[in-house]
């Protein structure tokens, strides 16, 4: 089948499957927007955005469900996109996030645990099952102060290549190799970039090059489509680099233009 795709920027990305319409961790404020985040005494971490997001929420329509791979940091979740949660129907993220969220009474909010799973239908009145699945935001040492993170995958029945994965903020670990032994996946959507920040050095916090091919050739997607990878200070990878990594790969890259919509095979 078919679905339309629209790359919004960063992870932001709307996927519209038989009528219901998806988006992933929003993000909108403009270009030179940050956040600095004190998290020891000698350890800050400051996000920069050098890049405005390709479409603004009033020209996305209206929003079926969110998914937020975590809601504590400034490039999945800023302002904007904060104040947007509420006009979606449904938002799922972490269970520590929905938690935080409804705290700032958003209802719509609804908490997974790695491994569980919801079932919506679409207009068709066919499942689409998504389930929450193990990310880890960086190395485990730091993983107190950076927090949980979840990916997604979403099957239904018409899907002819398999389900779609979402990584979420992720660096290649153990939990790749469950996702790719549980489920056949057909499309990957990879969180890279490569972020990393001056007071942690060359630590990785979300997928390099070589660790996305690496997922990929662990996963083996029919497609392949790098998102979170530009418009960001921390982000020190972009397309050149992992078109490289990917120069003799049996899998090749497919970019999303942003703003425009994209009809994906799935």
């Amino acid at each position: 089948m078919q679905i339309n795709v629209i790359y919004v920027g960063t992870a932001t990305v709307l996927l519209e499957i038989d009528g219901l319409r998806i988006l992933t961790d929003p993000v909108f404020d403009p270009a030179g927007s940050s956040q600095v985040t004190q998290v020891e005494p000698n350890l800050e971490f400051g996000l920069y955005k050098q890049q405005s997001a390709a479409l603004q929420p009033a020209e996305l329509g209206p929003i079926d469900l969110v998914l937020l791979s975590h809601d504590d940091h400034y490039d999945n979740l800023d302002t904007a996109g904060r104040a947007f949660l509420p006009h979606a129907k449904q938002v799922l993220t972490t269970k520590a996030g929905s938690g935080r969220l409804q705290q700032q009474a958003a209802t719509n909010v609804q908490g997974l645990a790695e491994w569980q799973s919801i079932t919506l239908n679409t207009a068709q009145g066919l499942p689409l099952t998504i389930t929450a699945v193990p990310a880890q935001h960086g190395p485990v040492e730091l993983l107190p102060i950076i927090g949980d993170v979840i990916g997604f995958v979403l099957e239904y029945p018409n899907f002819e290549h398999g389900p779609i994965y979402i990584s979420g903020d992720t660096v290649l670990f153990a939990g790749i190799q469950q996702i790719a032994e549980r489920y056949a996946i057909g499309t990957a959507f990879l969180h890279v970039g490569a972020a990393q920040f001056a007071p942690t050095g060359p630590t990785l916090f979300t997928f390099d090059a070589e660790q996305a091919l690496q997922a990929a050739q662990l996963l083996k997607p029919h497609t392949l489509i790098p998102i979170h990878f530009d418009g960001w200070q921390h982000f020190s990878q972009g397309q050149a680099e992992i078109e490289q990594a990917f120069a003799a790969a049996p899998i090749q890259p497919q970019w999303l233009i942003p703003g425009l919509v994209t009809v994906l095979e799935v």
